[in-house]
């Protein structure tokens, strides 16, 4: 049982390919993206479109390791590799490139993916607490749109980012309803589903068409939700998962969790509920504004990051959870050494049974890891 919406959510890669392509031929500004610090507003509001890069699938990852470590996160292998195969077709369509200094291994990467196309890089503050560490993130802002005004030969107002703003935040919005329509038990969407959803919007070259077909979306699923109707039970076990980012290619476990039985309900990491929690203040001096939302993401980056503690502790309660798990890619540092205190937290707090599940692109260890799900779901059930 699946919203019949879904199909035209998927073919939005295909779209969104095309109307990119389309965008350049006319003239229009692309700037290519990887994470979810990455101040889209700012983009807009010089008259560029935002694009989320592609790095989800395992296909590049070999050429990649030609000059990247073979024990490096997949994630940053992926994302070169796509750069320097030139298969994604957002960073063959991109003039510039928006980094950000999230981890060693993406800093250290971006020094080589910067000699294909221009850069430009924010260093991000270590800690999200502290006017100290606002007022550095600000004038990270004002460098980087600085860097656009140079760029493209424009001027970005205060009237365009709050524009902007508000767009994004309309966008922002319209996902995070369609993410609670899952707080119903049973839900009505899948955790596949729900991904794909969120995922693909990184890629919407029209926002508003993009916002338009998932507030359809929404109203189906409303509908399934008042007739009763789910693709699960009120008896399968309720899963939120947490940790690193996914999407189309890297959905393994998130597959091995829902086909073992499971429904996963709530997705806390960057391609889920992560970068909807906050709005941006429609109210305050846009920078100022801009800079607050994205340095409130609560990313293992961050020391500490009480802030994922408090948001996992929100979407187990509103999302009704039977289990936590904790998905960290290889070599993820961060999220590898933080998963300890989450996993305590879960157990000893929220008095929840909590795996974490550390992998990569690959399917070689996906029978290992279903063992280990249909365990885990077991002692849920148990």
């Amino acid at each position: 049982m699946r919203p019949e919406m879904m199909k035209q959510v998927e073919e939005l890669r295909g779209v969104n390919a095309v109307k990119v392509k389309e965008a350049k031929e006319k003239g229009q500004k692309v700037v290519g993206t990887y994470c979810i610090f990455s101040p889209h507003e700012i983009a807009m509001a010089a008259g560029a479109i935002p694009v989320t890069l592609c790095g989800t699938k395992e296909e590049p990852i070999a050429v990649a390791e030609e000059k990247l470590p073979r024990n490096l996160c997949p994630l940053i292998k992926s994302s070169y590799g796509f750069a320097v195969t030139d298969t994604c077709p957002y960073f063959y369509f991109s003039d510039v490139l928006l980094a950000e200094t999230t981890c060693d291994g993406k800093k250290k990467m971006y020094e080589l993916m910067g000699e294909i196309k221009p850069m430009h890089v924010m260093n991000l503050p270590q800690q999200s607490e502290g006017k100290e560490n606002l007022e550095y993130w600000k004038n990270e802002m004002m460098k980087f749109k600085g860097f656009l005004e140079d760029s493209f030969e424009t001027k970005i107002t205060e009237d365009k980012l709050k524009a902007a703003i508000k767009l994004g935040n309309r966008e922002r919005k319209v996902m995070k309803d369609l993410h609670e329509l899952n707080r119903v038990k049973p839900a009505p969407l899948s955790g596949k589903d729900m991904m794909m959803a969120q995922w693909l919007k990184g890629f919407n070259v029209d926002k508003e068409a993009g916002i338009s077909i998932i507030e359809d979306l929404i109203d189906e699923t409303q509908g399934m939700v008042d007739r009763g109707e789910s693709p699960f039970t009120k008896d399968t076990p309720r899963i939120l998962l947490t940790g690193v980012p996914i999407g189309a290619g890297s959905e393994k476990v998130l597959d091995i969790l829902e086909e073992s039985g499971a429904s996963v309900v709530a997705l806390e990491n960057c391609t889920g509920y992560k970068g909807l929690d906050r709005m941006i203040d429609e109210d305050q001096e846009p920078i100022t504004a801009i800079a607050e939302k994205y340095l409130s993401t609560p990313c293992s980056c961050m020391t500490p990051n009480n802030g994922r503690i408090d948001l996992l502790q929100r979407l187990a309660k509103d999302y009704q959870v039977d289990g936590v798990v904790d998905l960290t890619w290889q070599a993820c540092h961060t999220y590898n050494i933080e998963s300890y205190n989450v996993g305590k937290f879960v157990k000893e707090e929220l008095n929840l049974p909590f795996t974490q599940i550390e992998t990569d692109y690959s399917d070689s260890d996906r029978g290992q890891i279903k063992v280990r799900v249909e365990a885990f779901l077991e002692q849920i059930q148990g």
